[in-house]
């Protein structure tokens, strides 16, 4: 068992229970799944960039990721339906605790400039979105590999009911946010 998923079971549950004033521990919110999605933009003009990123994403999440193709055509982008133009992965179970771990332990921490992430990332249903401008936060990226720099959304889906529940939940975790 990951010590993330420990600390939830252990203090977590019984923090929540205390704070929301929850009857039964089924009650209390969990993380149901975490889904890593980049973009490459680039795709359209050399389609080998995809292969890198999903090497990439395989090596900082433990998964293999899924490409995603263009829904429609837009000829401004010179973008035609079907072409590959991103990869996204769904951790669940272990894989997101221990994803999940890096992320607030090793990763955040080597952001530049870090000053908490912002709260205004949830959607009203207790899930939280954020972005991450480099991949190379990540200690399995290699940097002198990296060819170029890429972002990655984050998305936390979790079975609060209220933002307020989900911050509390991933608050307990360890996620830093804003005062």
């Amino acid at each position: 068992m990951n010590r993330l998923e420990e600390k939830y079971r252990t203090d977590v549950i019984g923090e929540l229970s205390r704070q929301f004033s929850f009857k039964n521990p089924m009650q209390v919110p969990r993380l149901n799944k975490i889904v890593v999605n980049v973009c490459v933009g680039e795709a359209t003009q050399n389609s080998k960039l995809i292969n890198t990123t999903v090497e990439e994403i395989a090596k900082i999440t433990g998964q293999k990721p899924v490409v995603t193709k263009a829904k429609q055509a837009i000829s401004n982008f010179k973008l035609r339906k079907g072409m590959p133009i991103g990869c996204c992965v769904t951790l669940r179970n272990e894989r997101m605790w221990a994803f999940m771990d890096r992320l607030v332990s090793v990763a955040l921490p080597r952001v530049r400039d870090f000053k908490g992430l912002p709260p205004k990332g949830f959607d009203g249903r207790g899930n939280y979105n954020m972005g991450l401008k480099e991949q190379i936060v990540f200690p399995e990226i290699d940097y002198d590999k990296v060819d170029s720099v890429r972002g990655m959304n984050i998305t936390f889906g979790t079975s609060a009911k209220t933002d307020e529940e989900g911050r509390a939940l991933l608050s307990a975790l360890g996620m830093p946010f804003r005062k």
